[in-house]
Protein backbone atom coordinates (compact mmCIF):
# COMPACT_ATOMS: atom_id res chain seq x y z
CA UNK A 1 0.00 0.00 0.00
CA UNK A 2 2.16 2.73 -0.87
CA UNK A 3 -0.83 5.59 -2.41
CA UNK A 4 -2.75 8.08 -0.77
CA UNK A 5 -6.08 9.96 -2.92
CA UNK A 6 -6.73 13.14 -2.80
CA UNK A 7 -10.42 14.24 -3.33
CA UNK A 8 -10.25 18.28 -4.08
CA UNK A 9 -13.65 19.82 -4.75
CA UNK A 10 -13.14 23.07 -5.96
CA UNK A 11 -14.60 26.25 -7.14
CA UNK A 12 -14.81 25.76 -10.96
CA UNK A 13 -13.73 21.79 -10.62
CA UNK A 14 -13.49 18.73 -8.45
CA UNK A 15 -10.01 16.93 -9.15
CA UNK A 16 -9.09 13.36 -6.94
CA UNK A 17 -5.09 13.47 -7.05
CA UNK A 18 -2.85 10.19 -5.85
CA UNK A 19 0.43 10.93 -4.29
CA UNK A 20 3.57 8.71 -3.36
CA UNK A 21 5.41 8.04 -0.05
CA UNK A 22 7.51 11.26 -1.35
CA UNK A 23 4.69 13.09 -2.29
CA UNK A 24 5.24 13.24 -5.56
CA UNK A 25 2.00 12.70 -7.89
CA UNK A 26 1.04 9.05 -9.31
CA UNK A 27 -2.17 9.88 -10.99
CA UNK A 28 -5.08 12.64 -11.26
CA UNK A 29 -8.40 13.10 -12.78
CA UNK A 30 -10.48 15.89 -13.17
CA UNK A 31 -14.09 16.72 -13.75
CA UNK A 32 -15.19 20.89 -14.35
CA UNK A 33 -18.17 22.42 -12.17
CA UNK A 34 -20.99 24.24 -13.48
CA UNK A 35 -21.27 27.48 -12.09
CA UNK A 36 -25.15 29.24 -12.35
CA UNK A 37 -25.42 33.02 -12.27
CA UNK A 38 -29.51 32.91 -11.95
CA UNK A 39 -29.64 36.70 -10.68
CA UNK A 40 -26.77 39.94 -10.16
CA UNK A 41 -24.58 38.69 -7.32
CA UNK A 42 -26.12 35.25 -6.92
CA UNK A 43 -23.36 32.15 -8.01
CA UNK A 44 -24.69 28.79 -6.89
CA UNK A 45 -23.44 25.08 -7.51
CA UNK A 46 -25.84 21.66 -7.69
CA UNK A 47 -24.08 19.82 -4.68
CA UNK A 48 -25.38 16.53 -6.09
CA UNK A 49 -23.09 17.42 -9.61
CA UNK A 50 -20.18 18.13 -7.11
CA UNK A 51 -20.50 14.55 -5.23
CA UNK A 52 -21.29 13.19 -8.82
CA UNK A 53 -17.61 14.51 -9.80
CA UNK A 54 -15.96 13.49 -6.93
CA UNK A 55 -17.23 9.63 -7.29
CA UNK A 56 -16.16 10.06 -10.77
CA UNK A 57 -12.67 11.72 -10.35
CA UNK A 58 -11.96 8.93 -6.84
CA UNK A 59 -12.94 5.96 -9.15
CA UNK A 60 -10.47 7.15 -12.65
CA UNK A 61 -7.71 7.66 -10.08
CA UNK A 62 -8.11 4.12 -8.37
CA UNK A 63 -8.63 2.52 -12.26
CA UNK A 64 -4.69 4.62 -12.89
CA UNK A 65 -3.31 3.32 -9.78
CA UNK A 66 -4.25 -0.29 -10.11
CA UNK A 67 -2.91 -0.19 -13.29
CA UNK A 68 0.41 1.05 -12.73
CA UNK A 69 0.59 -1.40 -9.62
CA UNK A 70 -0.10 1.06 -6.89
CA UNK A 71 -2.47 0.31 -3.66
CA UNK A 72 -3.98 3.17 -1.53
CA UNK A 73 -3.82 3.38 1.83
CA UNK A 74 -6.76 6.10 2.73
CA UNK A 75 -8.08 9.43 1.09
CA UNK A 76 -7.93 12.93 2.23
CA UNK A 77 -10.69 15.41 1.75
CA UNK A 78 -9.97 19.18 0.86
CA UNK A 79 -12.90 21.67 -0.38
CA UNK A 80 -13.97 25.26 -1.25
CA UNK A 81 -14.99 26.23 2.12
CA UNK A 82 -17.74 28.85 2.84
CA UNK A 83 -20.28 27.77 0.27
CA UNK A 84 -23.36 26.20 2.10
CA UNK A 85 -25.47 22.67 1.27
CA UNK A 86 -29.10 22.13 2.48
CA UNK A 87 -30.19 18.84 2.23
CA UNK A 88 -31.87 16.08 4.28
CA UNK A 89 -29.56 13.17 5.63
CA UNK A 90 -32.38 10.99 4.69
CA UNK A 91 -32.15 11.70 0.70
CA UNK A 92 -30.05 11.85 -1.79
CA UNK A 93 -30.77 14.83 -3.43
CA UNK A 94 -29.62 18.27 -2.38
CA UNK A 95 -32.16 20.16 -1.19
CA UNK A 96 -31.41 23.84 -2.98
CA UNK A 97 -28.91 24.85 -5.27
CA UNK A 98 -25.56 25.41 -2.77
CA UNK A 99 -24.43 28.93 -2.29
CA UNK A 100 -21.32 29.97 -3.17
CA UNK A 101 -18.91 31.28 -1.01
CA UNK A 102 -18.62 34.46 -4.14
CA UNK A 103 -22.61 35.11 -3.48
CA UNK A 104 -22.83 38.86 -2.17
CA UNK A 105 -27.31 38.01 -1.76
CA UNK A 106 -27.23 38.22 1.93
CA UNK A 107 -25.25 41.96 1.71
CA UNK A 108 -28.37 43.15 2.89
CA UNK A 109 -28.39 41.68 5.78
CA UNK A 110 -24.79 41.76 6.58
CA UNK A 111 -25.67 45.50 6.98
CA UNK A 112 -28.49 45.30 8.99
CA UNK A 113 -26.72 43.38 11.35
CA UNK A 114 -23.65 45.66 11.48
CA UNK A 115 -26.06 48.76 12.14
CA UNK A 116 -27.36 46.64 15.16
CA UNK A 117 -23.95 47.34 16.60
CA UNK A 118 -22.76 43.23 16.70
CA UNK A 119 -19.68 43.41 14.24
CA UNK A 120 -17.43 43.46 17.54
CA UNK A 121 -19.25 40.72 19.15
CA UNK A 122 -18.80 38.60 15.76
CA UNK A 123 -15.44 39.34 15.21
CA UNK A 124 -14.72 38.99 18.84
CA UNK A 125 -15.95 35.33 18.70
CA UNK A 126 -15.42 33.70 15.65
CA UNK A 127 -12.10 36.27 14.13
CA UNK A 128 -14.31 36.86 10.56
CA UNK A 129 -16.18 40.28 9.89
CA UNK A 130 -19.60 40.71 8.77
CA UNK A 131 -19.87 39.90 5.28
CA UNK A 132 -22.13 37.74 2.77
CA UNK A 133 -18.41 35.50 2.13
CA UNK A 134 -19.12 33.57 5.26
CA UNK A 135 -21.42 30.53 5.51
CA UNK A 136 -23.59 31.73 8.31
CA UNK A 137 -26.15 34.32 6.15
CA UNK A 138 -26.09 31.77 3.37
CA UNK A 139 -27.58 29.38 6.19
CA UNK A 140 -30.10 32.03 7.24
CA UNK A 141 -31.18 32.79 3.88
CA UNK A 142 -32.19 29.40 3.09
CA UNK A 143 -34.04 28.67 6.23
CA UNK A 144 -36.13 31.62 5.48
CA UNK A 145 -36.90 31.10 1.92
CA UNK A 146 -38.07 27.22 3.41
CA UNK A 147 -35.80 25.55 1.23
CA UNK A 148 -35.41 23.22 4.70
CA UNK A 149 -39.50 23.04 4.99
CA UNK A 150 -40.22 18.77 4.74
CA UNK A 151 -37.35 17.94 5.49
CA UNK A 152 -36.97 14.89 7.91
CA UNK A 153 -33.67 14.64 8.97
CA UNK A 154 -32.07 18.68 7.76
CA UNK A 155 -29.18 19.25 7.36
CA UNK A 156 -26.91 22.68 6.61
CA UNK A 157 -23.40 22.29 5.95
CA UNK A 158 -20.14 23.38 3.88
CA UNK A 159 -19.03 21.06 1.09
CA UNK A 160 -16.66 18.84 3.71
CA UNK A 161 -19.78 17.60 5.68
CA UNK A 162 -21.88 16.91 2.32
CA UNK A 163 -18.87 15.14 0.36
CA UNK A 164 -18.06 13.08 3.72
CA UNK A 165 -21.25 11.79 4.33
CA UNK A 166 -22.26 10.97 0.61
CA UNK A 167 -19.19 9.38 0.04
CA UNK A 168 -19.88 6.89 3.46
CA UNK A 169 -23.30 6.22 2.53
CA UNK A 170 -25.17 9.06 2.22
CA UNK A 171 -29.18 8.41 3.22
CA UNK A 172 -27.76 4.53 3.76
CA UNK A 173 -25.90 6.15 7.30
CA UNK A 174 -23.29 8.29 6.22
CA UNK A 175 -21.16 10.10 8.31
CA UNK A 176 -21.96 13.46 9.35
CA UNK A 177 -18.83 15.73 10.50
CA UNK A 178 -17.02 18.50 9.89
CA UNK A 179 -13.57 19.99 11.56
CA UNK A 180 -12.21 23.24 12.30
CA UNK A 181 -10.44 24.65 9.69
CA UNK A 182 -13.99 24.64 7.57
CA UNK A 183 -16.27 25.05 10.87
CA UNK A 184 -14.06 28.18 11.57
CA UNK A 185 -15.36 30.01 8.34
CA UNK A 186 -19.03 29.66 9.00
CA UNK A 187 -19.43 32.55 11.67
CA UNK A 188 -20.88 30.05 13.52
CA UNK A 189 -17.60 28.15 15.44
CA UNK A 190 -16.13 29.64 18.53
CA UNK A 191 -12.42 30.14 17.61
CA UNK A 192 -10.91 29.87 21.34
CA UNK A 193 -13.38 26.80 21.85
CA UNK A 194 -13.67 25.45 18.25
CA UNK A 195 -17.17 24.40 19.30
CA UNK A 196 -20.48 25.81 17.85
CA UNK A 197 -21.28 28.95 19.58
CA UNK A 198 -24.81 29.35 20.31
CA UNK A 199 -24.72 33.33 20.66
CA UNK A 200 -23.63 33.60 17.20
CA UNK A 201 -26.09 30.47 16.46
CA UNK A 202 -28.62 33.00 17.66
CA UNK A 203 -27.49 36.02 16.28
CA UNK A 204 -28.02 34.57 12.76
CA UNK A 205 -31.23 32.49 13.44
CA UNK A 206 -29.21 28.85 12.91
CA UNK A 207 -29.85 26.56 14.77
CA UNK A 208 -26.95 23.85 15.70
CA UNK A 209 -28.73 20.96 15.33
CA UNK A 210 -28.70 21.25 12.11
CA UNK A 211 -24.97 21.70 11.72
CA UNK A 212 -22.37 18.63 11.64
CA UNK A 213 -20.37 17.89 15.13
CA UNK A 214 -17.11 18.98 15.01
CA UNK A 215 -13.58 16.87 15.14
CA UNK A 216 -10.20 17.46 14.59
CA UNK A 217 -8.86 17.56 11.15
CA UNK A 218 -6.63 14.42 11.51
CA UNK A 219 -8.92 11.39 12.32
CA UNK A 220 -10.36 8.94 10.40
CA UNK A 221 -14.07 10.26 9.94
CA UNK A 222 -15.46 7.31 8.51
CA UNK A 223 -14.63 4.93 5.17
CA UNK A 224 -15.45 4.84 1.77
CA UNK A 225 -18.99 3.12 0.74
CA UNK A 226 -18.10 0.20 -1.19
CA UNK A 227 -21.25 1.28 -3.14
CA UNK A 228 -20.00 4.59 -4.04
CA UNK A 229 -17.16 4.45 -5.12
CA UNK A 230 -16.49 0.18 -5.31
CA UNK A 231 -12.68 0.49 -6.35
CA UNK A 232 -11.53 2.95 -3.05
CA UNK A 233 -14.43 0.92 -0.90
CA UNK A 234 -13.14 0.68 2.56
CA UNK A 235 -10.63 3.08 2.72
CA UNK A 236 -10.24 5.48 5.50
CA UNK A 237 -10.96 8.91 4.94
CA UNK A 238 -8.33 10.12 7.30
CA UNK A 239 -8.34 13.75 6.96
CA UNK A 240 -10.12 16.80 6.03
CA UNK A 241 -9.36 20.13 5.53
CA UNK A 242 -10.69 23.32 3.88
CA UNK A 243 -8.41 24.34 0.84
CA UNK A 244 -6.30 26.94 2.11
CA UNK A 245 -5.32 25.86 4.97
CA UNK A 246 -4.38 22.53 3.04
CA UNK A 247 -2.61 24.59 0.58
CA UNK A 248 -0.36 26.42 4.08
CA UNK A 249 -0.25 22.40 5.15
CA UNK A 250 0.92 21.51 1.43
CA UNK A 251 3.76 24.36 1.51
CA UNK A 252 5.08 22.83 4.46
CA UNK A 253 3.82 25.93 6.35
CA UNK A 254 3.81 24.53 10.22
CA UNK A 255 6.02 27.14 11.57
CA UNK A 256 4.23 30.22 12.96
CA UNK A 257 5.21 32.94 10.76
CA UNK A 258 4.97 30.84 7.66
CA UNK A 259 3.17 32.56 4.77
CA UNK A 260 1.55 31.22 1.27
CA UNK A 261 -0.62 32.92 -1.40
CA UNK A 262 -2.81 30.72 -3.63
CA UNK A 263 -3.95 31.84 -6.59
CA UNK A 264 -6.92 30.31 -7.67
CA UNK A 265 -10.35 31.36 -8.55
CA UNK A 266 -9.63 33.75 -5.78
CA UNK A 267 -6.14 35.32 -4.27
CA UNK A 268 -6.02 34.22 -0.33
CA UNK A 269 -2.68 34.69 1.88
CA UNK A 270 -2.38 32.98 5.19
CA UNK A 271 -0.12 32.86 7.51
CA UNK A 272 0.55 30.62 10.11
CA UNK A 273 -0.47 32.18 13.59
CA UNK A 274 0.68 29.70 16.37
CA UNK A 275 -1.24 27.28 18.96
CA UNK A 276 -3.69 30.14 20.19
CA UNK A 277 -5.89 32.50 18.25
CA UNK A 278 -4.35 35.40 17.83
CA UNK A 279 -5.42 38.83 18.02
CA UNK A 280 -7.54 40.26 16.05
CA UNK A 281 -5.79 42.69 12.95
CA UNK A 282 -6.89 45.36 10.89
CA UNK A 283 -8.33 44.11 7.39
CA UNK A 284 -7.23 40.62 8.31
CA UNK A 285 -9.12 37.07 9.33
CA UNK A 286 -8.59 35.02 12.37
CA UNK A 287 -9.47 30.93 11.69
CA UNK A 288 -8.26 27.48 12.48
CA UNK A 289 -5.83 26.05 10.42
CA UNK A 290 -5.71 22.81 11.12
CA UNK A 291 -6.42 20.24 14.19
CA UNK A 292 -4.22 17.70 14.50
CA UNK A 293 -6.02 16.11 17.80
CA UNK A 294 -3.71 13.82 19.92
CA UNK A 295 -0.84 14.38 17.19
CA UNK A 296 -0.15 18.17 17.65
CA UNK A 297 -3.44 20.00 18.69
CA UNK A 298 -4.83 23.22 17.28
CA UNK A 299 -2.98 25.37 14.89
CA UNK A 300 -4.46 29.05 13.84
CA UNK A 301 -3.65 31.36 11.15
CA UNK A 302 -4.39 34.61 9.54
CA UNK A 303 -5.74 35.38 6.61
CA UNK A 304 -6.61 38.15 3.66
CA UNK A 305 -8.82 37.25 0.81
CA UNK A 306 -9.43 38.31 -2.47
CA UNK A 307 -12.26 37.16 -4.22
CA UNK A 308 -10.96 37.31 -7.86
CA UNK A 309 -7.98 36.12 -9.11
CA UNK A 310 -8.45 33.16 -11.98
CA UNK A 311 -11.89 33.80 -12.25
CA UNK A 312 -10.59 37.73 -13.47
CA UNK A 313 -8.36 35.52 -16.49
CA UNK A 314 -12.07 33.63 -17.26
CA UNK A 315 -14.35 37.09 -17.29
CA UNK A 316 -11.32 38.32 -19.76
CA UNK A 317 -11.92 35.20 -21.35
CA UNK A 318 -15.67 34.06 -21.69
CA UNK A 319 -17.76 37.21 -20.77
CA UNK A 320 -15.57 40.04 -22.35
CA UNK A 321 -13.89 37.92 -25.38
CA UNK A 322 -10.57 39.04 -24.64
CA UNK A 323 -8.58 36.11 -25.18
CA UNK A 324 -9.42 32.90 -27.31
CA UNK A 325 -8.32 30.62 -23.65
CA UNK A 326 -6.18 32.04 -20.45
CA UNK A 327 -3.35 30.03 -22.08
CA UNK A 328 -3.37 33.48 -23.92
CA UNK A 329 -2.70 35.80 -21.44
CA UNK A 330 1.17 35.89 -20.56
CA UNK A 331 2.13 36.00 -23.68
CA UNK A 332 -0.39 38.73 -24.79
CA UNK A 333 0.77 40.47 -21.53
CA UNK A 334 4.21 39.84 -22.25
CA UNK A 335 4.37 41.61 -25.57
CA UNK A 336 4.24 44.72 -23.67
CA UNK A 337 6.93 46.02 -21.55
CA UNK A 338 3.83 47.39 -18.71
CA UNK A 339 0.26 48.06 -18.59
CA UNK A 340 -0.06 51.24 -20.27
CA UNK A 341 -1.18 53.62 -17.34
CA UNK A 342 -4.55 51.11 -17.46
CA UNK A 343 -5.42 49.85 -14.33
CA UNK A 344 -7.83 46.72 -13.69
CA UNK A 345 -9.60 46.78 -10.47
CA UNK A 346 -11.26 43.16 -9.97
CA UNK A 347 -14.00 43.77 -8.07
CA UNK A 348 -16.62 41.59 -9.92
CA UNK A 349 -17.89 39.90 -6.66
CA UNK A 350 -17.35 43.33 -4.47
CA UNK A 351 -13.24 43.69 -2.57
CA UNK A 352 -11.90 41.64 0.28
CA UNK A 353 -8.96 41.69 2.23
CA UNK A 354 -8.03 44.45 3.39
CA UNK A 355 -11.04 46.63 2.62
CA UNK A 356 -14.32 44.08 2.92
CA UNK A 357 -16.54 46.20 0.79
CA UNK A 358 -18.78 43.67 -0.76
CA UNK A 359 -20.47 46.81 -2.45
CA UNK A 360 -17.46 47.93 -4.24
CA UNK A 361 -17.78 47.16 -8.19
CA UNK A 362 -14.87 46.50 -10.49
CA UNK A 363 -13.15 49.01 -12.63
CA UNK A 364 -10.71 49.41 -15.95
CA UNK A 365 -9.56 52.97 -16.18
CA UNK A 366 -6.76 54.79 -17.58
CA UNK A 367 -7.67 53.59 -21.73
CA UNK A 368 -6.67 55.91 -24.08
CA UNK A 369 -6.76 55.87 -27.74
CA UNK A 370 -3.44 53.81 -28.01
CA UNK A 371 -4.55 50.97 -25.60
CA UNK A 372 -4.38 47.63 -26.96
CA UNK A 373 -5.53 44.35 -25.90
CA UNK A 374 -1.79 43.53 -25.02
CA UNK A 375 -2.38 46.26 -21.80
CA UNK A 376 -5.55 44.59 -20.88
CA UNK A 377 -3.85 41.44 -20.31
CA UNK A 378 -0.79 43.27 -18.74
CA UNK A 379 -3.55 45.25 -16.25
CA UNK A 380 -5.39 41.99 -15.22
CA UNK A 381 -2.00 40.62 -14.18
CA UNK A 382 -1.03 43.53 -12.06
CA UNK A 383 -4.45 43.36 -10.53
CA UNK A 384 -3.73 39.92 -9.01
CA UNK A 385 -0.06 40.60 -7.69
CA UNK A 386 -1.58 44.27 -6.41
CA UNK A 387 -4.15 42.73 -4.39
CA UNK A 388 -1.72 40.37 -2.49
CA UNK A 389 0.13 43.18 -2.43
CA UNK A 390 -2.11 45.02 -0.34
CA UNK A 391 -2.69 41.90 2.12
CA UNK A 392 1.08 41.55 2.49
CA UNK A 393 1.06 45.29 3.23
CA UNK A 394 -1.40 44.40 5.89
CA UNK A 395 0.28 41.42 7.68
CA UNK A 396 3.31 43.84 7.59
CA UNK A 397 1.63 46.92 9.14
CA UNK A 398 0.46 44.64 12.16
CA UNK A 399 4.02 43.66 12.81
CA UNK A 400 4.64 40.59 10.77
CA UNK A 401 7.05 41.05 8.83
CA UNK A 402 7.13 38.69 5.55
CA UNK A 403 10.27 37.01 4.69
CA UNK A 404 9.21 34.66 1.78
CA UNK A 405 5.95 34.13 -0.03
CA UNK A 406 5.34 30.38 -0.78
CA UNK A 407 2.89 30.69 -4.29
CA UNK A 408 0.35 27.84 -5.51
CA UNK A 409 -2.74 27.73 -7.80
CA UNK A 410 -3.10 27.38 -11.26
CA UNK A 411 -2.77 30.99 -11.60
CA UNK A 412 0.64 30.80 -9.90
CA UNK A 413 2.27 29.32 -13.35
CA UNK A 414 2.47 32.72 -14.51
CA UNK A 415 6.11 33.73 -14.60
CA UNK A 416 4.96 37.21 -15.13
CA UNK A 417 2.80 37.25 -12.00
CA UNK A 418 5.67 35.50 -9.50
CA UNK A 419 8.36 37.79 -10.49
CA UNK A 420 6.09 41.24 -10.14
CA UNK A 421 4.88 39.93 -6.99
CA UNK A 422 8.41 39.19 -5.63
CA UNK A 423 9.44 42.88 -7.12
CA UNK A 424 6.29 44.73 -5.25
CA UNK A 425 6.45 42.60 -2.41
CA UNK A 426 10.43 42.56 -1.85
CA UNK A 427 10.83 39.00 -0.71
CA UNK A 428 11.12 35.54 -2.63
CA UNK A 429 8.75 34.09 -3.94
CA UNK A 430 9.07 30.56 -4.22
CA UNK A 431 6.69 27.80 -5.99
CA UNK A 432 6.78 24.58 -4.60
CA UNK A 433 6.60 20.97 -5.83
CA UNK A 434 3.26 21.44 -6.82
CA UNK A 435 0.68 23.65 -8.17
CA UNK A 436 -2.09 21.80 -6.61
CA UNK A 437 -0.71 22.42 -3.15
CA UNK A 438 -4.21 21.70 -1.44
CA UNK A 439 -4.53 18.18 -2.65
CA UNK A 440 -0.82 17.84 -1.40
CA UNK A 441 -1.75 18.97 1.40
CA UNK A 442 -4.18 17.55 2.74
CA UNK A 443 -2.78 13.96 0.99
CA UNK A 444 0.60 14.71 3.35
CA UNK A 445 -1.83 15.13 6.88
CA UNK A 446 -4.11 11.74 5.60
CA UNK A 447 -0.71 10.19 5.77
CA UNK A 448 0.21 11.22 9.08
CA UNK A 449 -2.95 10.06 10.37
CA UNK A 450 -2.36 6.63 8.65
CA UNK A 451 1.29 6.27 9.13
CA UNK A 452 3.19 6.63 6.18
CA UNK A 453 5.07 9.66 8.08
CA UNK A 454 5.57 10.07 11.81
CA UNK A 455 6.04 13.95 11.98
CA UNK A 456 5.75 17.37 10.43
CA UNK A 457 9.34 16.89 10.57
CA UNK A 458 9.67 13.76 8.19
CA UNK A 459 7.23 15.24 5.87
CA UNK A 460 8.83 18.87 5.62
CA UNK A 461 11.76 17.20 4.07
CA UNK A 462 9.58 16.40 1.18
CA UNK A 463 9.08 20.31 0.08
CA UNK A 464 11.41 21.89 -2.06
CA UNK A 465 11.11 25.11 -4.20
CA UNK A 466 10.70 24.74 -7.77
CA UNK A 467 11.76 27.78 -8.98
CA UNK A 468 12.03 31.07 -6.66
CA UNK A 469 11.49 34.30 -7.83
CA UNK A 470 13.86 37.29 -6.36
CA UNK A 471 12.52 40.96 -6.02
CA UNK A 472 13.65 43.50 -8.82
CA UNK A 473 13.92 46.82 -8.97
CA UNK A 474 11.05 48.47 -6.89
CA UNK A 475 10.13 52.15 -8.11
CA UNK A 476 8.02 51.19 -11.50
CA UNK A 477 6.09 48.45 -10.01
CA UNK A 478 5.46 50.72 -6.47
CA UNK A 479 4.23 52.98 -8.61
CA UNK A 480 1.93 51.38 -10.56
CA UNK A 481 0.65 49.85 -7.21
CA UNK A 482 0.27 53.59 -6.02
CA UNK A 483 -1.85 54.33 -8.75
CA UNK A 484 -4.02 50.99 -8.41
CA UNK A 485 -4.51 52.00 -4.86
CA UNK A 486 -6.03 55.53 -5.27
CA UNK A 487 -8.14 53.66 -8.08
CA UNK A 488 -9.68 51.56 -5.30
CA UNK A 489 -9.79 54.43 -3.13
CA UNK A 490 -11.73 56.54 -5.79
CA UNK A 491 -14.36 53.08 -6.31
CA UNK A 492 -14.64 53.27 -2.60
CA UNK A 493 -15.94 56.82 -1.97
CA UNK A 494 -17.92 56.79 -5.01
CA UNK A 495 -20.30 53.87 -2.84
CA UNK A 496 -20.44 56.39 -0.01
CA UNK A 497 -24.15 57.24 1.08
Amino acid sequence: MDAIVALDAGTTSVRALAFGPDLRELASAVRPLHQSYPHPAQVEHDAAEIAAAAVATLAEVATALAGSGHVPIAVGLTNQRETTVAFDRERPEPLAPAIVWQDRRTAATCAKLRARGVEDLVRATTGLVLDPYFSATKMAWLLEHGCLDGASTPALATVDSWLTWWLTGGPAGGAFTTEPSNASRTALMDLATREWSAPMADLFGVPTDLLAPLGASARVVGSVDRAIVPALGGLPIAAVLGDQQAALFGHAGYRPGMVKATYGTGAFVVANAGAAPPPLLPGLLATVAWDLGQRGGATYALEGSAFVAGAAIEWLTDAVGLLASPAELEPLAATVPDAGGVRFVPALAGLGSPYWRPDVRGAVVGLESTTTRAHLAHAVIDALAFQVRAITDTFVDAGLPLTELRIDGGVARLDLLAQLQATLCQVPVSRGPATEATARGVAALAGLVTGVWNSLDELREHWTATRTFAPGDPPAAAAAYDGWRRCVDRLIASRAP
